[in-house]
């Protein structure tokens, strides 16, 4: 074993060139493959390690406590195929106005008497303080970002009570906003009841649906207010990982074929340019499985380095990346949960060095089955191939005799030449696919950004303390559009409400002036025109089962307004509700806007006009527009990545290069005997990797099509979006023609350098090393 080890490691030293590439291709590939399926994990893992932890419920339903008694409730809930049930727990909902909030608490207000975190549904997870016990004590339900300072802050209810901050907990299921003692909640005169079930089949919407079917069969009519799913939160806090997963893990697996093809190449080239060693190891007594494991050696050292290091990259990477994907208030804990599951590390670091070796394996079997005698008999003889008859055939066209000899050479080596090719059309392949993505990706991050230049919203932070506008909000609207520059100004608001017949919260948005569209992407339908017309997203329409023309009632403190959906954007919140200002107001009498969306006359200066903005009054604060940043997340990622795997595949061409001069070496002598000058050394030795760089992309466009073709869907369908065809209808001849030249690049970076050298050697250096 120490003599396989050995001539192993000295194999390893003396090929470096072949080593740096197979480290390089494991390195990349196994970086890319672990964030991506890190990312798929983490899309559901997390959410289902921390549900189940909590004991999350599988539906929270409202029920009406004027029409159904909490006894009714508890014994509907004994019915079969209900697993576990928490509560009643006595609700209520507070309109708190937005100038008078405080501690995050603004809007629409949940109010849940509980008498502890525990139970057999919805352990809420107290993270500092306590638990409320009395009257005039109360949780908020928040994150991890609030610190122990902020506990004995107190809050003034608009109904009278005013409460002391005891704790702070989480409840992934968001069932609340506050929590207090049971004594304190009857003086809130609670109007809803509050259920937590857990289901035996919990495992699709139509079974949940049927369960609590099961469980109001027989309660007065109209009791039940409203319900939400465990499902639809599932599906909402793991929907950016789901649009990230799908282009990550197309790169993943681009990679693991160009390293398996690479290596490959890599593996029978050394075979192939190795006989005479091949040959000088048996004769000193080398077995052929010892022969064999030299050459698996030779390439697990460097796969197995590249995947260690390509693990600890992935891992480096995927933490800062996994908390921009989990962004948002339903995330919570989820981040402390977020990183690379043990699985993934595992099958990075056992599964590509095993692909590897797998891909050597049949080179290296050829290594060991040749005799001692054959061995070195070959690696003194010239290269036999096809390339003679071809370049004759070539000789015909009156082609220049260095391109028509370069177009041959591939054939001397087919094996050798078509595993390059295949890295090659890999190669042209992503960068095709790359180009795809970033052209939509670029059309969405600017997606409606032109309809607007400058956001001036009626608030801003002085030394930490709220500053209001001193004007009035139709004054405000008419004075920003009096500012030199302005072409026009739409004034939004939006309060908080909730869907009737469901416990979800939504932003209900309103807008006033003449550029209604704003930033929105309109996919179907139209826009609203008349009061009681809407438009909401995509994810919308999607998890809650709307459809356009349907009709949907909003209730907010007390009133309730039907609205009719007349159109679809592109857009993934999916508790957001659009109309038009009338609409809103009808909603909320005393709404006022609380953001002013300017455009610009052509050539007016952004940042002149947002310093002039903020001097009409104190209480302005102002932003420019700028692109998506998870579009430019997955623009950058997806440009690096690219990069790496064109230079991987370049570096494939490199080290065939090197092997086709080395085998060679005794034609280009006598080329050079009979007059060939340099330069056409180098124009031989670039066509003949040219060939395969022409072919390449011929092959591999069409590929990088289809592979656009198949993710960029997937990653629509993981945000619940829909694309408008102007984004994905992106393959036009100009961009074709740029991309059909990705392997011709490819191939000639690759052996430009190997190509000067050939043109350098000597006569007098080639007999030398024969």
């Amino acid at each position: 074993m120490s003599a396989v080890w050995k001539a192993a490691r000295a194999a390893v030293r003396r090929r470096r060139l072949q080593t740096l590439v197979i480290w390089l291709v494991t390195l990349v590939s196994t970086g890319s493959i672990v964030v991506a399926l890190g990312l798929v994990d983490a899309a559901s893992a997390p959410f289902d390690r921390v549900f189940g932890e909590q004991r999350g419920p599988h539906v929270v339903a409202e029920f009406a406590s004027g029409k159904v008694s909490d006894a009714q409730l508890t014994a509907a809930a004994r019915k079969p195929g209900i697993e576990a049930v928490a509560g009643p727990f006595p609700q209520t909902t507070l309109d708190v106005p937005r100038d008078a909030a405080d501690l995050g608490l603004g809007g629409e207000v949940t109010v849940t008497g509980r008498s502890g975190p525990g139970g057999p549904v919805d352990r809420v997870h107290l993270w500092a303080g306590r638990w409320p016990a009395r009257p005039g004590e109360m949780v908020l339900n928040r994150q991890s970002d609030w610190t122990g300072a902020d506990l004995g802050k107190t809050f003034r209810l608009p109904s009278g009570p005013t409460l002391t901050i005891v704790g702070f907990a989480f409840d992934l299921s968001d069932t609340t906003d506050v929590w207090v003692a049971p004594a304190q909640i009857a003086a809130l005169h609670p109007n809803t009841t509050q259920m937590l079930y857990r289901f035996r089949d919990a495992s699709s919407q139509s079974a949940l649906r049927a369960g609590l079917a099961r469980v109001t069969e027989g309660l007065p009519e109209g009791s039940l207010s409203g319900s939400q799913s465990y499902l639809t939160l599932k599906d909402r806090i793991g929907s950016s990982a789901r649009a990230y997963a799908p282009y990550l893990t197309a790169f993943g697996v681009l990679g693991i074929l160009v390293a398996v093809l690479i290596v490959a190449s890599v593996v029978g080239g050394a075979v192939v340019s190795g006989f005479r060693h091949i040959g000088i190891l048996k004769a000193i007594g080398f077995t052929p499985g010892q022969v064999l494991g030299v050459y698996l050696m030779m390439v697990s050292v460097p796969a197995v380095l590249g995947c260690a290091l390509g693990t600890f990259v992935g891992n480096l990477l995927a933490k800062p990346f996994f908390r921009f994907v989990f962004t948002g208030p339903d995330s919570g804990v989820l981040h402390e949960e977020l990183g690379i599951a043990p699985w993934v590390n595992t099958l990075a670091l056992l599964g590509m060095p095993l692909v590897c070796v797998l891909a050597a394996l049949a080179p290296s079997v050829r290594a060991q089955r040749l005799s001692a005698a054959r061995a070195i008999s070959a690696g003194s003889a010239p290269a036999a191939g096809r390339a003679l008859g071809i370049q004759r055939r070539l000789a015909g066209l009156r082609l220049p005799r260095s391109v028509s000899l370069g177009a041959g050479l591939p054939f001397a080596r087919p094996a050798r030449s078509a595993l390059t090719l295949a890295a090659v059309v890999l190669g042209v392949t992503t960068v095709t696919f790359a180009t795809g993505l970033a052209t939509t990706m670029t059309l969405f991050g600017d997606g409606g950004k032109d309809a607007y230049d400058v956001t001036v919203y009626a608030s801003d932070q002085v030394r930490g303390r709220q500053v209001l506008p001193v004007h009035g909000d139709r004054e405000l609207q008419s004075l920003l559009g009096s500012l030199p520059g302005a072409a026009r100004v739409t004034a939004r608001g939006d309060e908080d409400a909730r869907l009737v017949g469901s416990t979800q919260r939504i932003t209900f948005e309103g807008r006033r002036g003449p550029d209604l569209p704003l930033e929105d992407v309109l996919v179907r339908g139209r826009w609203m025109h008349r009061p009681g017309e809407v438009v909401v997203g995509s994810a919308f329409l999607r998890r809650n089962g709307v459809r356009i023309g349907d009709h949907l009632r909003v209730h907010k403190s007390g009133r309730e307004e039907e609205v009719t959906v007349v159109g679809e954007l592109m857009q993934s919140n999916d508790r957001v509700i659009v109309g038009t200002w009338p609409t809103f107001t009808a909603l909320v009498p005393d709404g006022k806007a609380f953001a002013y969306h300017v455009k610009l006359r052509k050539g007016a200066d952004m940042t002149a006009y947002a310093r002039a903005a903020r001097g009409l009054d104190k209480g302005l604060s102002t932003q420019l527009t700028s692109p998506s940043s998870g579009a430019e997340t997955i623009i950058g990622s997806a440009t690096a990545l690219t990069l790496m795997l064109a230079l991987v595949a370049s570096l494939g061409v490199f080290n065939t290069a090197v092997l086709n001069t080395h085998d060679r070496r005794r034609d280009l002598g006598m080329l050079k005997s009979i007059g060939m000058t340099p330069r056409q050394v180098t124009v031989m030795t670039v066509t003949s990797m040219g060939v395969l760089g022409v072919i390449g992309s011929v092959l591999g466009v069409p590929l990088g099509i289809a592979a656009y073709e198949v993710v960029v869907p997937r990653m629509a369908a993981g945000i619940d979006i829909t694309l408008p065809s102007y984004m994905t209808d992106v393959w036009h001849p100009p961009k074709l023609a740029g991309v059909a030249l990705a392997g011709l690049v490819i191939t000639v970076v690759g052996t430009l350098v190997p190509a000067r050298r050939a043109a350098r050697l000597t006569v007098a250096e080639v007999l030398r090393n024969e």
